[in-house]
Order: structure tokens, then C-alpha cells, then sequence
């Protein structure tokens, strides 16, 4: 994704969409904000009249107090303009703390910003979170609104800098016209220089943040997974901490290389903005040295004059700058609006799903990755009738857990129909469609949340029902956890884990397993799919899951995916996938009996070794 061309009329739209979305946003949260910057837009004023015009008085008074004969007049006026002068100051610098104030309303309104990239991420199909471009354009968001555009801060306060400049210009214009015209043009001259080199070298800036995000992606990873204690056990029991630190190094060695680079090409134009300022400053002095010595100025004059070309200068050139400022953090922010309007792969429909019994069935489903050109199932047709268990086995890379996330809808299908009780699943509201299924994948991820709301992440309510908790300690009980949960000082609200309380519990491989078992039977949905659910249990754990099998699952729907074929014998079918598709389909009594059947292989390979 480019983000280099500046003449491009979508950049030039994105700069405004970037700043409507922006002003939206405050007015909407944070109205009060905009209060704030008036402040200290008044407060630049007054703090330019006190630095530009005050002084000039302040000399005039002096010279006059030390040339004329009668000095109390002169006194008078000295001491009310040096008064003015303290008391803007205090004023001002009173004003200023507003931007303390302005800061929670700014802190605020970018947590607004972090929150819908986290909406984003969590609601934007599931297809997104595995493509690479997708998770590079999260990261380019995150930047956008943070270190690179500054946010609404770094937005904002720019354009506070423009608007207070240009009122600051129009004021010192009007001054050097009156007082010295012939330094208006040098210092337009010169700042045209100047906005020129800023120019280009925000082009390079541009250039090289669409080549970083990647970089930066690739090299947080790196980084974080050393500082990160979930890894401490494989990284020191396998001395890995120095494979990753060399990776570490070797982007962040790209990293400081591209900034020498940037840094480099922007060195010739940095170079010619001092020169143009030197030859400017140095004119400057020169001319008004010339008017001071002819008598056309007087001290306050000269005053007046060496602040307002300096102030001209830097009121021309924060417009300018402010604009092109504005220009680039807004195309850095719109990467944030991008990735917002990363559009869903799938299309969804707006049926309701009918209650009652639902038949699912795949009619000659193929599918491949996107961005893969092999297929990981070809012609897959398979029919489950409401209340089947059926068991779908395979070896690794068979397609069996795509098949669950076809099923689910994570992905769509290349060719094919997968139907739920005769209609294409595409027609079905995505809400609706979602509630038919309790699933647990093999890869589950806890939180550090209370036990009892890893386990209820579907239900909002708080404090539960006495109903509901008489859910849980059933569920909690079948799933084998009664025991565990009666040893924690807090029981059901102890925390997962100690990442934010010391209090929490650190849950075994099977522990965590178990609760992600409750988690799935406590949504009880319609359909329960369970992949690999006993993969990190103890056979003795195990086999009271297999005991229970129908009893957690009861009449329900249930597709079950496991490498440990005993497991089979609790379900009504099973499907054998290999090849990318379904090659053997029956009972377990039928599949065994199969002369050199894969099933029959592979159940009596694992049987060998419980004889």
C-alpha cells in the first residue's frame, strides 16, 4: 500500500475525511475540547503582542525618560506599559495550564480511537486476522494514530498553530509595511524556499512509513516474545533467548538503516532551508541597521522592527509548515480510517435462524486458503441429521479442523453449498447463524479474567442468577473441576492466571482445557463442536469425558474431532478425511471391518499399544 503520492486526489480526499472524522469524534465525546483550544489560541496572541509590540513602548519611554526635561510623564507611561507587560504574562502564562486540562479531554478521545481499532478487530471477518496485508494495515493503524500523525493532539494542535499564525502574520505584515516594506518580500522569498525543502522531505517521510509498517509488525514480534512470560519455559530450557535477540537485532538493524537513509536524503534539503534562513536573517539586520542610521527609526523602532521579521518569518513558516503538517499526519491517520474500512470478505444474509431441529449438510464443498492455490478440501458431501454425534478423524493436514471453521462460517466456501436445514448458510443473519454453535478449537485461549467469566464470556449479566450458578456448578462438575474450584480461596471469582492479580491461579494444561470445555457447554448451543477436546487431559480425565460424553452433550448436535479413535465409539458416524476429502463414512463397526481401510489402520495402530 502506498502512501507516497501526494498529488493523488484519494490522498487529497483522505486528508478531509481524516479531519471531519476527527471533528466528529470531539464534538460528539469531547465538545468541551474545542473550548480549550480557543484558549490557547487567545493565549498565542496576547503572548506575540506582549513579545512584538509592548517593547517597542518600553524603549520609546526609556529614550524620552533620558532626552526630555520633565521625566514623571514619561515614568507614568514606562511603568504602565512594563505593567501591561507583567501582567500578560501572568495571564498568559495562567492560560497555558488550560493545556494540562486539555490533555485528559486529548488522552480521552484516543482511547475513543484504540477501542474501535479493538472493535475492528475483534468484529472484521475472521479471514482478516490470518492475512498478512490485513495484519500490516492493523499495525499501520495503530501507528497512524499514535506516534506518526500524534492523534487528535498532533492534528489539532497544529491547526491551532495555523489559525494563531495567521492572525499573528496579518499583524506583523501590517507593521513591516508601515515600518520597513522592503523585508516583506525577503521573508516570503525565503520561506518559499523553505516550504519547498519541507515539501519534499515529507515526501521521503511518507515514503518510508508504507515500508516500515511490516518491519515494525515483524519486529515487535521478535521483541516482545523475549520480554513475554508465556514463552519464559521454552526460551530457557531450549537457550532460545538468543535466536531472538539476533532476530531482534537483525530488523532493528533495517530499521536504524532506513533511518539513516531518510535521514540522509533529507540532509541536502535541511541544508539549504539554514542557508536561505542565514542569508535571510542576515539582510534583515543589514536594512534595519541602514533605517536606523538615516533616522527614519527610532530605538522602540528598531525593536519592533527585529521582532516583527523574525515573527513574520515564524508566523509564515508555522502556517506553511502547519499545513503540510496537517497534510502528512492526516494521510498517517487516514491509515487508521483504512483499516476501519477494511470491508468483510463474507456477505451476509438477514434470515433468522428457525428453532428447533436443524440438519446441516455439505453439498460438494471445495475450499482453498485465500492467497493459496491448493486446495485443502475438494468435493466434500456429508449430511448430519439434528441430535447425530458424528466423529471426524484424519491425519494432521487432512482438512478436519477447516471443515469445523467452514462450518462456523470463519471462511466461505471456493465452490459449493454448505446448507443448514435446506438453506445456504450465506442467507442466514450472521448474529443469528452464530448462536447455533458451542466450539471449542484445539488452539482455546483463557483470559485473565474470573474463572467464572471465562466460562460465561456470552453472558453480559452481573451478579449471576442463582439459576445460572446452578448451571455452572453442574457444568463445572461434569467438565471435572468441581475439586479444582473448591481449592481456590475465591472459587468461581478467582482470577485466570497472575498477569493483573497476584491472586489469580495458574491453570494446568488440563485445568484450562476443562474450562474450555465449560465454556462451550455453558452457551448451550444447538450444535457442539469439539476439536481435540481432550488433547491436554490425563487418561484418567479423559475417559471420565468419554463416560460423560452423552450426558454434556445430551441430544444435541455434535461434531467431534480427535487423533485418539477410542473416542469414536461414542459417536453415531465417522468421517475419515484424507486427501482433502471425506474418503470413508460409516459406523465404527462398519469402519473397522474394512480390509485395509484407513480407519481400520489407523484405529489398530492405536489399539496395539492398550493390549
Amino acid at each position: 500500500m502506498e502512501v507516497n503520492n501526494q498529488n493523488d486526489p484519494s490522498k487529497r480526499y483522505m486528508v478531509k475525511k481524516s479531519l471531519v472524522y476527527l471533528s466528529k469524534l470531539a464534538w460528539k465525546n469531547r465538545p468541551r475540547v474545542f473550548i480549550w483550544y480557543f484558549i490557547s489560541f487567545v493565549c498565542n496572541l496576547l503572548q506575540k503582542v506582549r513579545f512584538v509590540v509592548l517593547p517597542k513602548f518600553i524603549f520609546d519611554e526609556l529614550m524620552l525618560m533620558v532626552e526630555a526635561a520633565s521625566r514623571e510623564e514619561h515614568l507614568k507611561s514606562l511603568l504602565v506599559y512594563v505593567g501591561i507587560t507583567l501582567g500578560l504574562e501572568v495571564f498568559t502564562n495562567l492560560l497555558s495550564k488550560v493545556d494540562n486540562i486539555k490533555m485528559v479531554d486529548q488522552v480521552y478521545i484516543s482511547q475513543l480511537m484504540e477501542l474501535q481499532i479493538a472493535d475492528k478487530s475483534i468484529m472484521m471477518d475472521f479471514e482478516n486476522t490470518e492475512d498478512p496485508e490485513a495484519l500490516d494495515q492493523l499495525n499501520r493503524a495503530r501507528e497512524g494514530i499514535d506516534w506518526y500523525s500524534g492523534g487528535f493532539t498532533g492534528i489539532f494542535d497544529q491547526i491551532l498553530l495555523i489559525v494563531s499564525n495567521l492572525f499573528i502574520a496579518l499583524g506583523v505584515f501590517a507593521i513591516l509595511v508601515y515600518k520597513c516594506p522592503v523585508l516583506l518580500p525577503v521573508q516570503l522569498a525565503a520561506m518559499i524556499v523553505s516550504t519547498i525543502m519541507v515539501h519534499k522531505n515529507n515526501l521521503i517521510e511518507l515514503s518510508f512509513f508504507s515500508k516500515l509498517a511490516k518491519d515494525n509488525r515483524i519486529f515487535g514480534y521478535y521483541f516482545w516474545n523475549v520480554a513475554d512470560p508465556q514463552f519464559g519455559k521454552d526460551i530457557r530450557l531450549y537457550d532460545a533467548a538468543n535466536m531472538l535477540s539476533v532476530k531482534s537485532d537483525i530488523y532493528l538493524d533495517g530499521q536504524i538503516n532506513n533511518t539513516k537513509m531518510r535521514i540522509n536524503k533529507k540532509l541536502p534539503r535541511v541544508f539549504v532551508m539554514n542557508l536561505a534562513d542565514v542569508l535571510r536573517n542576515a539582510f534583515s539586520y543589514v536594512y534595519i541597521t541602514f533605517r536606523a542610521i538615516k533616522g527614519f527609526l527610532t530605538v522602540g523602532d528598531i525593536t519592533l522592527c527585529l521582532n516583527s521579521v523574525s515573527t513574520a518569518y515564524d508566523s509564515i513558516g508555522g502556517m506553511i509548515m502547519g499545513v503540510q503538517e496537517v497534510n502528512k499526519r492526516c494521510k498517517y491517520f487516514s491509515q487508521f480510517l483504512t483499516f476501519l474500512d477494511l470491508p468483510n470478505a463474507n456477505h451476509y444474509g438477514e434470515r433468522p435462524v428457525s428453532k428447533g431441529e436443524h440438519e446441516i449438510e455439505f453439498r460438494d464443498v471445495s475450499f482453498k486458503y485465500p492467497r493459496s492455490e491448493e486446495y485443502v478440501l475438494e468435493h466434500v458431501n456429508i449430511t448430519i441429521k439434528s441430535g447425530e454425534h458424528l466423529s471426524v478423524v484424519g491425519l494432521n493436514g487432512a482438512g478436519k479442523t477447516t471443515f469445523i471453521k467452514l462450518l462456523c462460517r470463519l471462511y466461505d466456501v471456493t465452490s459449493g453449498q454448505i446448507l443448514i436445514d435446506g438453506i445456504n448458510i450465506k442467507e442466514y443473519s450472521d448474529e443469528e447463524y452464530k448462536k447455533l454453535f458451542a466450539v471449542l478449537f484445539q488452539d482455546f485461549k483463557l483470559f485473565a479474567f474470573a474463572f467464572r467469566e471465562n466460562i460465561t464470556l456470552s453472558d453480559s449479566e452481573y451478579p449471576l442468577g442463582e439459576e445460572q450458578k446452578a448451571v455452572i456448578e453442574r457444568i463445572v462438575r461434569q467438565a471435572g473441576l468441581k475439586d479444582d474450584v473448591a481449592k481456590l480461596k475465591l472459587g468461581l471469582e478467582t482470577p485466570v492466571f497472575k498477569s493483573y492479580d497476584k491472586d489469580g491461579t495458574e491453570l494446568s494444561g488440563g485445568q484450562q482445557q476443562k474450562t474450555a470445555i465449560s465454556r462451550a457447554l455453558y452457551k448451550d448451543a444447538p450444535i457442539v463442536i469439539l476439536d481435540e477436546p481432550t488433547a491436554a487431559l490425563d487418561p484418567v480425565a479423559e475417559y471420565e469425558i468419554y463416560r460423560q460424553f452423552n450426558t454434556l452433550v445430551g441430544g444435541k448436535t455434535a461434531i467431534y474431532i480427535s487423533h485418539r479413535l477410542s473416542s469414536c465409539k461414542f459417536c453415531d458416524r465417522i468421517a475419515v478425511f484424507a486427501d482433502h476429502t471425506i474418503k470413508e463414512y460409516g459406523t465404527h463397526d462398519e469402519l473397522v471391518k474394512l480390509e485395509n481401510g484407513i480407519y481400520s489402520r489407523m484405529f489398530n495402530e492405536q489399539a496395539k499399544y492398550y493390549r
